[in-house]
């Protein structure tokens, strides 16, 4: 069969995703399953392969970044159960007065402080619809103005460190870099999840600098805050704690001063301690808590498995193989090779959620991408970027999709379109000072400069060790040119001067 089945496959979930509403990792078993059976018993995959499952399983399970994943699960659900986001959204229009746009920046300030810790679109967009929405039709702001602002806010989790899509971000270009550093040899150092988290810091600051225009930009007609909300002295102490531990824990994780894990288990630790103190996290509403963050780890483990299965299908096909080689094409220059795979990515999110991404088609295109564009944090904001864009699309963007199923009635997608276009010539802006001015990224990180072959050959060793399980030996690396130089010193260890 031909390795362009795995592009067949990717049509088919998303087919699957749109017309039957199922769960996406029950599409993604179900069509990795069935091509699997299918290629089998025309004997285009040997059925031993896929004795690789197990053992991709167990090489992912015990990746030790996984453990940030339930926690930071558990700190939006403590978010939504809590009465806090309501502390902070009456605090916040009550600081702003009796300005008409009080109430959308008081939203917006809710969404970047939330949307980080909640990870998926899907999240985030539930979240923001049940704790913004409301407040924001209840203080008279037009429909689709607040139908847009709660999905543009929605989407800061992208871009905004150090949420969940950037950690695993982090995590799968640090594999593509390795897979193309171990593919051309050069002599740089690995990407990082601190290096994704530093490059996206200035370009997300740009953007929230221009969420908050828009928000500010007066509506026609429009009203003014008629009673700004009352609070009392103990709310806008706790709104004002609440908001610096946020943020400290926000940009200590993001400079490398916490690891992600300890962020949100400090985050969740002092979350717990509020509620019991407060008395709002009584028994049952911990009970629910837990439940409810056992249900949505179990989601995420189980679409991040599934993937795992569907990937791994597409390997035995030789679809990695031969996009490897249709990217790779000398003919082809980087800046086409780069437009092709952004563009690729735009498309996917119009139906795919960005874990979805992140799991089934970064691992695919990445590594032949970083072959000719090298800069693997700068290649990682512009994903990023572009994710967010492709979510805000409308009328099929991710997040005003499932925006409007939450709310149970159509919105008139003219006027919806008219509210959507400030945020995308907003994160036009963003994109194009990214791409015009590569050294954006690097205001705050180091750039991947040249490092000793013998440090490299540690690192990547490390790395490839870590992900040994998950490797398939019928998927041969790239051989790299004849005259390229070798990366590996020889065995007595003489290696280049330092």
């Amino acid at each position: 069969m031909s390795p362009t089945t795995g592009v067949w496959m990717l049509l088919c979930v998303a087919l699957g995703i749109v017309l039957t509403g199922l769960p996406a990792w029950v599409v993604l078993i179900g069509i990795a399953g069935a091509f699997a059976a299918v290629g089998s018993a025309l004997g285009a995959i040997p059925a031993t392969l896929l004795m690789a499952l197990p053992g991709r399983i167990v090489g992912l399970l015990e990746h030790d970044l996984l453990q940030a994943l339930p926690l930071y699960v558990l700190l939006g659900v403590l978010l939504n159960r809590l009465p806090l986001a309501d502390v902070l959204y009456r605090v916040g229009v009550a600081c702003l007065g009796r300005r008409a746009a009080a109430p959308r920046i008081a939203g917006l300030g809710l969404g970047m402080v939330l949307a980080p810790m909640n990870g998926s679109i899907g999240a985030s967009v539930s979240m923001l619809h049940r704790t913004v929405l409301p407040r924001l039709e209840a203080a008279g702001v037009p429909e689709v103005r607040a139908t847009a602002l709660v999905a543009a806010a929605s989407t800061l989790g992208i871009v905004v460190p150090p949420s969940l899509v950037l950690i695993l971000l982090g995590d799968a270009m640090m594999r593509a870099h390795t897979e193309a550093v171990n593919a051309t040899h050069a002599a740089v150092r690995i990407l990082n999840t601190q290096d994704v988290f530093r490059a996206a810091l200035p370009a997300a600051g740009l953007f929230l600098l221009l969420a908050i225009v828009i928000a500010a930009w007066p509506a026609r007609g429009e009203p003014r805050v008629a009673v700004t909300p009352a609070t009392t002295m103990r709310e806008r102490v706790v709104a004002a704690l609440a908001l610096l531990l946020i943020v400290a824990l926000l940009v200590s994780v993001a400079l490398g001063y916490l690891y992600a894990v300890e962020g949100a288990a400090t985050g969740g630790a002092v979350l717990v301690l509020y509620g019991a103190l407060s008395g709002t996290l009584t028994r049952i509403v911990f009970a629910q808590v837990l439940r409810e963050t056992l249900a949505l780890t179990g989601a995420l483990f189980a679409l991040l498995l599934a993937a795992n299965v569907f990937t791994l299908v597409m390997r035995m096909y030789g679809t990695d193989r031969w996009v490897a080689a249709l990217l790779g094409d000398p003919a082809l220059p980087a800046t086409t090779v780069l437009a092709a795979v952004l563009g690729v990515l735009a498309v996917s999110s119009l139906v795919l959620d960005a874990f979805e991404i992140l799991f089934v088609i970064v691992p695919i295109v990445a590594p032949p991408l970083l072959m000719k564009v090298p800069d693997a944090a700068w290649v990682s904001v512009l994903f990023l970027l572009i994710l967010q864009a492709g979510f805000l699309v409308p009328p099929l963007g991710y997040a005003l999709m499932m925006l409007q199923t939450l709310r149970g009635r159509p919105v008139p997608q003219a006027a919806l379109a008219r509210a959507v276009m400030p945020w995308l010539l907003a994160q036009g802006v963003v994109l194009a000072a990214v791409l015009g001015w590569p050294a954006l990224t690097t205001v705050l990180r180091a750039p991947l400069e040249a490092a000793p072959a013998a440090d490299m050959q540690d690192g990547a060793a490390a790395i490839l060790q870590q992900t040994a399980p998950q490797a398939d030996p019928e998927v041969p690396d790239i051989p790299p040119p004849d005259d390229s130089p070798p990366i590996i010193p020889p065995p007595d260890g003489a290696g280049p001067a330092r």
